[in-house]
């Protein structure tokens, strides 16, 4: 099962290796786009940001499969894109919590700074709400595990989006 749900283009880094994976309580770490689990590199180089979690670094069609054969194993699962959270949500998968975590602006793209970690398109504002849809019409924005969750789609509203 996956108990938390996070969107975060940065992918694995000190807030989701420590103090996110401490409040969640997760058997693993699984960060999920199909370009990044072809990326050697990148397969390689995640595992080391987790510190002593377990790590899997998967493609979407990997994520369905590990977790048909790893029914009793919960996860934490990272999607570097709200792209990819949607296909995530649309998988029929039993999904936990979903939080917008960073979205660092991406170059050459029309982007709104919806929060001062968070940059979304017109674009990237339509996927959320349909995210949102599958969630009961509800989406919460929460970057670090301390802060209170907002929400997200109130946020959208506010920039424009």
């Amino acid at each position: 099962m996956i108990k938390h749900l996070r969107i975060d283009n940065r992918l694995i880094h000190g807030q989701v290796a420590v103090t996110w994976m401490r409040r969640i309580n997760a058997d693993a770490i699984a960060v999920v786009n199909d370009d990044v689990a072809k990326d050697r590199i990148q397969k390689m180089a995640l595992p080391l940001a987790a510190r002593d979690a377990k790590v899997l670094v998967l493609s979407h069609q990997e994520l369905q499969d590990y977790v048909k054969e790893h029914p009793d194993e919960s996860l934490f699962v990272i999607a570097k894109s709200p792209m990819d959270a949607l296909r995530i949500l649309e998988s029929g998968l039993e999904v936990g919590e979903v939080n917008v975590g960073n979205a660092a602006p991406i170059a050459g793209t029309k982007y709104v700074m919806v929060d001062k970690s968070i940059a979304a398109t017109k674009e990237d504002a339509e996927v959320y709400r349909k995210i949102a849809e599958l969630r009961g019409g509800k989406l919460m924005t929460q970057t670090v595990s301390t802060y209170q969750p907002q929400d997200f789609l109130q946020l959208l509203r506010k920039a424009g989006l």
